[in-house]
């Protein structure tokens, strides 16, 4: 008997460079650090994550979750396709995932607003002050 193979299935290239490009400009923050903890990719900044940028192996479909406690931000991120409140509860404190994969996905650079926007919640003072210097 033979285990059973994980499905992947290719990853659509305009997906995969928005996530590149995101994940880029989030390990570029100061003091963000990239870790894979359940198998996914995560960014962080001391011990806390701000942005889930979850697999880029075609395993699963593409996309993000990040905290946003704008009112304004936080509204139009649901209003992206497939976008959703997060799991595990998340959704209750701000956090919303987005697809990267689907027709009308959100263009890199407001994706990167949202992820600096997760950050700047996340990150201590200093970090923060390190960012606005810049």
């Amino acid at each position: 008997m033979t285990s059973p193979e994980v499905s992947t299935v290719a990853v659509p290239r305009s997906a995969l460079k928005k996530w590149e490009k995101v994940r880029g400009f989030a390990l570029g923050l100061p003091g963000a650090s990239e870790e894979f903890p359940w198998g996914e990719t995560v960014a962080k900044v001391g011990k806390k994550v701000f942005v889930f940028l979850g697999v880029d192996d075609g395993s699963y479909p593409m996309g993000l979750t990040v905290k946003l406690k704008d009112d304004v931000a936080h509204a139009h991120a649901l209003t992206c396709p497939g976008a959703e409140p997060a799991g595990y509860g998340l959704g209750r404190s701000g956090w919303v995932s987005i697809p990267l994969e689907q027709k009308g996905a959100p263009a890199a650079e407001l994706l990167c607003d949202w992820v600096e926007e997760s950050y700047r919640v996340i990150a201590p003072r200093k970090l923060i002050a390190e960012l606005d210097a810049r």
